[in-house]
């Protein structure tokens, strides 16, 4: 780093007032954004740095593999900027790089960016290339992070933004993955606001905690490339090293969704395989504890939480379409309890998403969309899990990559496999005797009761428990 660019990085906090002239030198921030065909929202994201109450030391945005206008479009910001908050002015320089092909993709763009800054600042900034920070996201981050000597990373707030598109479909996927972030908030928000996953999109983490990384697990960069979901494994790093890690009360950042099918199933389906092959035992060397370590209970937790939710549906399904054929069902008003408990919880996550809209409580009320929605998930978590026994080698970042393309029919896979499985059941219990179908059905419906009455008591304990004023 030149000698000019230097003095200007260390003079960010010099005041127009004179109250500031008196304030000690404060924290320095290094913000690295990787960027993968981002022209579309890399101006936006970059714009929104700059208008922070509190500006990054240094901005590198590092563009890879992209073959967009990503890079031209990123190096109209390059240079030095100033902005003035509350009379007082700050300063940062941008940078932009182009690292061409990068066969570790983002884990490749977060250590190339890495290796600009970790020798002269005190904290990181990961940002998405389509990740855009509320005004004062930078600023409260940061304060969070002082507070506590203790926290080795800080996440930020995310929501999912209004799609550019139209188009129901996108509209539909976004009021989804709202509600699904919101839900995910909530819950570590209420967990005493400890994250066990600092995602990428936006987090801030101590440059001393990503350097104790590198040494304890003896790896040259913080973040490796064999994992699916580099921030879930840094994130584990970093906690197993006895930091931290958290979710921020405050500040904020709308991440870019998905507004395909295919684009959804194949960002969820990564994000599914890399949990999973953090889990599972063995297949990590460096996860101590695994898969008994808190970060991965939790995993371990929403897993058996969706298995639950294939279960009870599909039990559901296959008991009434076999009650019927034998003219056998008897609808009970009980049965109404379930959904209404689970349109209550929606609804109670929707209202409390900041900037909700319309199309956030109708979600949530209307149950429909919402159990689309949900279907739609666990065909991911088929999805990944089958990947996983079977022992595909596929590259996840590709495959996501190519879904957002518009190409691949993956994402049809659960119906075809839902379909051709339903019909071989339909046909083999039309082959049964009536006694014995009777017999199926009277041991069935008591179990799915059992089972689906558990499940409502635990979505009631999340409806009624205290929010604490949080919103997502």
């Amino acid at each position: 780093m030149t000698a000019h660019i230097q003095d200007r990085i260390e003079s960010n906090y010099l005041s127009v007032a004179p109250r500031a002239e008196q304030q000690t030198q404060r924290a320095t921030i290094a913000c690295v954004i990787p960027a993968y065909n981002e022209e579309d929202s890399i101006a936006e994201v970059l714009q929104a740095l700059l208008k922070q109450s509190r500006l990054p030391d240094v901005i590198h945005v590092v563009v890879n593999n992209s073959t967009d206008e990503t890079f031209y479009v990123a190096r109209e910001f390059a240079g030095p900027h100033e902005n003035v908050y509350q009379d007082t002015l700050y300063r940062t320089e941008v940078f932009v790089h182009d690292i061409g092909t990068n066969n570790d993709k983002k884990v490749g763009a977060l250590n190339y960016g890495f290796s600009k800054v970790c020798d002269d600042y005190d904290y990181f900034l990961g940002v998405d290339g389509d990740t855009v920070a509320e005004r004062h996201a930078i600023e409260q981050l940061e304060e969070e992070i002082l507070s506590d000597p203790r926290i080795g990373g800080i996440s930020a707030i995310y929501t999912v933004a209004e799609p550019q598109t139209r188009g129901f479909t996108a509209k539909f996927l976004t009021a989804g993955q709202r509600a699904q972030f919101a839900a995910f908030n909530m819950d570590n928000l209420l967990r005493g606001r400890n994250m066990a996953v600092l995602g990428g999109q936006c987090s801030l983490l101590s440059m001393e905690a990503l350097k104790n990384v590198m040494l304890d697990n003896r790896q040259s960069t913080p973040w490796v490339k064999d994992s699916e979901v580099e921030d879930s494994l840094l994130s584990l790093q970093i906690k197993n090293l006895g930091y931290a890690t958290k979710i921020s009360a405050r500040a904020r950042a709308a991440v870019g969704g998905m507004n395909t099918l295919r684009s959804l199933d194949g960002q969820q389906v990564k994000w599914n395989y890399g949990a999973i092959d953090l889990m599972w035992p063995g297949q990590r060397s460096n996860t101590p504890g695994q898969p008994l370590h808190p970060n991965l209970r939790l995993r371990w937790s929403e897993n058996a939480s969706m298995v639950i939710n294939i279960l009870t549906r599909l039990s559901f399904i296959m008991l009434l379409a076999a009650s019927l054929s034998i003219n056998a069902f008897v609808f009970y008003p009980v049965w109404l309890i379930p959904p209404l408990v689970a349109i209550i919880l929606n609804v109670r996550i929707a209202v409390s998403i900041k900037g909700k809209t319309g199309k956030d409580i109708a979600f949530a009320l209307l149950a429909v969309p919402a159990e689309i929605y949900l279907w739609l998930r666990m065909g991911h978590f088929v999805r990944a899990w089958a990947k996983f026994f079977t022992g595909a080698q596929t590259d996840n970042w590709a495959a996501q990559a190519k879904a957002e393309r518009g190409s691949g029919s993956a994402y049809l896979m659960p119906v075809v496999v839902f379909v051709v499985i339903g019909a071989g059941m339909a046909f083999a219990w039309l082959q049964l005797p009536v006694a014995l179908q009777s017999g199926i059905l009277s041991i069935g419906w008591p179990v799915l009761y059992i089972t689906t009455m558990v499940q409502t008591a635990f979505m009631l304990r999340k409806t009624l428990r205290n929010h604490h004023g949080y919103h997502v």
